[in-house]
């Protein structure tokens, strides 16, 4: 089968590898209909050394696909029934999930190897979501339902964390695939007042299009400035910080009010932060996100899609096959795509 890996920073290769095969009786092994390159593949496409990986990564975390094969401690599912696999993989048994945190499984772990033709589900029976059976390879769903596998969940998830309600002032920092499905998450549960900070045009004008009522290009102090500017001088209530680095969790200290939340869904490259009596303590802010247990909102999520409500599938604007993943990293890494979904 064809699957794609990353060797070192920029080096993103197709090879020829075997069929994975089922190695416990809780896998199971999907023939791949669509996956995708998240922005999260954009860290390691960046800043990945040869030396620590030699035998390279094989790459992507997001995927629908046909089951193949089971083994024979996953029920439920029947061979060809069409499935979307969350990113973080879990028994949807243990304690953690039974609270609807997935990402804590005792037996999980985050998926590998999806920009492939085939792939194996670790945990199958507790993370595969069965499609209904109408819907198929052709359906125009697709590319919507994908996002549950990741980003809108991770969207959404931020916004759950936040609290976010009809009463809350939300800034969402941040126009990447996660940040614009933040907006919508946002706006579907009910925020009035929702600021997009993002300086590409091209995004922030879906961002408008997914419920956002104001944008901001600009950043740093600038741009807490202009949020302060739309919130009578207070701040907003939630920030959704989309992105990972450091200069967006500055600027979600300041653009935060007091008593406000921020919720960082953005996977962190930095390790220190300020928390203390300036930053968080003194105001009563409260920090909150980090991975979002997608499969617990799969339920909640689908029906807008089935019926057309929401599309955050438009996030996705290139489609390649396996032989262009390498090409699609590239076009994603210089901004030349937003996010690229990945079929057969």
């Amino acid at each position: 089968m064809k699957a794609n890996i990353m060797y070192a920073a920029g080096d993103v290769r197709v090879k020829e590898l075997p069929v994975p095969k089922l190695q416990l009786p809780t896998d199971a092994v999907l023939k791949v209909v669509a996956a995708c390159i998240c922005g999260s593949d954009l860290h390691p496409y960046r800043s990945m050394h040869s030396h620590d990986h030699p035998e390279g990564e094989a790459m992507g975390h997001e995927v629908m696909g046909r089951i193949e094969e089971m083994g024979s401690e996953v029920s439920g599912f029947e061979k060809g029934d069409l499935v979307i696999v969350p990113f973080a993989i879990g028994d949807n048994t243990c304690p953690y999930c039974q609270e609807g945190l997935m990402t804590s499984c005792v037996h999980g772990g985050f998926m590998t190897g999806c920009q492939a033709e085939y792939v194996r589900v670790p945990q199958a029976q507790g993370s595969m979501f069965k499609l209904p059976k109408e819907i198929d390879e052709n359906s125009p769903l697709l590319p919507s339902l994908l996002t549950l596998s990741d980003v809108y969940g991770t969207g959404y998830h931020a916004a759950v964390m936040g609290g976010v309600n009809e009463n809350t002032t939300v800034a969402v920092i941040g126009d990447g695939a996660v940040g614009l499905l933040a907006v919508m998450s946002a706006k579907k549960l009910g925020a009035e007042k929702i600021i997009l900070m993002g300086r590409h045009k091209e995004r922030t004008d879906l961002g408008i299009e997914f419920g956002a009522t104001h944008v901001i290009p600009e950043r740093g102090e600038e741009g807490v400035a202009k949020v302060r500017e739309l919130t009578n001088g207070e701040g907003v209530h939630v920030v959704l910080e989309c992105v990972g680095l450091k200069p967006a969790y500055d600027m979600s200290i300041g653009a935060v009010r007091a008593g406000g939340v921020i919720s960082r869904v953005g996977v962190p490259q930095y390790d220190e932060a300020a928390v203390g009596f300036e930053s968080l303590f003194g105001r009563n802010i409260t920090l909150t996100g980090g991975p979002a247990p997608t499969r617990a909102y799969m339920e909640e999520l689908l029906p807008d899609i089935l019926d057309g409500t929401l599309e955050p599938g438009r996030v996705f604007d290139v489609t390649v096959d396996f032989d262009g993943v390498p090409e699609g990293y590239r076009l994603m890494n210089n901004r030349e795509a937003l996010k690229v979904l990945v079929k057969p």
